[in-house]
């Protein structure tokens, strides 16, 4: 396995996400991973730009330029590790950075599909987002759907055929109708509260099988903030501990996942790294990691 840093944080309107990767390697990332008998190499970081030196742009997609140069990087990045068999595993960052990583695994294995494990669609467009924050997009440019401007020469643009999402409880207006449009396939917090979660993931993960890739990308928002409270846009009524356990413990039983990312964590807004070891612990659940 091979770890990337993507400390970016343009895409968000809140501080703090770039130290990520930083406090989820500090609470222990790499000797999880190999206590669960695997290899790991970390790639270090790659290099993100920060908003005091750097030009907004449009208000509609604020810092975008920037935002797709960085994950140009982290494309290039993916796109080798994934060739040579190993799986990349990204820190974020704001969850703009999973532009990359899908590009990046799109670059080698052509469109694939994607688990996203979230609060929010991240299905705005320029046009039709509330705040311009780009972390509200990648979904959207995955799937071609976001326009022309989000177009990279780095990576395949879309980059998914595929998507289901889980534990979503807050869309805006425009996140519906493109939902609604695409015939996507969303697993809300009613939906997994109604039928449980080991039902709708065990679904999804079946809706995804058979894709060029299976990528897993997971918003530690999608966790409730009492368990995952250093996050930059909480939600409250989200997966507990358990539930947010046993998902990614579908996806290792599964076998499926080709890649996986992990994003927002905000360690200024978090409680001594709370969120950071959560991360670490659902990374082990989504690589196999069991009770007993």
């Amino acid at each position: 396995m091979a770890v990337l840093g993507a400390g970016l944080d343009l895409g968000q309107g809140r501080r703090g996400v770039d130290m990520g990767p930083s406090a989820i390697r500090y609470a222990g990332l790499a000797a999880r991973i190999r206590a669960l008998g695997r290899e790991v190499r970390d790639l270090g970081d790659v290099r993100a730009p920060v908003p005091e030196a750097t030009e907004v742009g449009d208000s509609s997609a604020r810092y975008l330029a920037p935002i797709t140069r960085a994950c140009e990087l982290v494309a290039e990045e993916v796109a080798a590790v994934s060739s040579s068999g190993q799986v990349p595993l990204v820190l974020g960052g704001d969850h703009s950075i999973a532009m990359g990583t899908l590009g990046g695994m799109a670059k080698a294995h052509g469109p694939g599909a994607v688990l996203w494990i979230d609060a929010h669609g991240d299905l705005n467009r320029p046009a039709t987002s509330p705040t311009g924050n780009v972390h509200g997009m990648p979904l959207a440019a995955a799937l071609g759907a976001a326009g022309p401007a989000f177009a990279a020469a780095g990576y395949p643009t879309p980059s998914v055929e595929r998507a289901v999402l889980v534990g979503v409880r807050s869309l805006d207006a425009g996140e519906r109708a493109l939902i609604r449009e695409l015939g996507l396939r969303v697993y809300t917090m009613s939906e997994l509260d109604d039928r449980g979660v080991q039902a709708c993931v065990r679904e999804a993960i079946e809706q995804l099988a058979g894709a060029a890739f299976v990528h897993v990308s997971l918003d530690l928002d999608a966790v409730d903030p009492m368990f995952a409270p250093g996050v930059g846009t909480p939600v409250r009524g989200g997966l507990s501990y358990r539930e947010a356990h046993l998902a990614l413990e579908l996806v290792a039983e599964s076998g499926l996942a080709d890649s996986l990312d992990v994003v927002e964590v905000n360690p200024i807004l978090d409680r001594e790294n709370e969120t950071g070891r959560l991360a670490v612990e659902l990374v082990a659940s989504a690589l196999g990691a069991r009770i007993l």
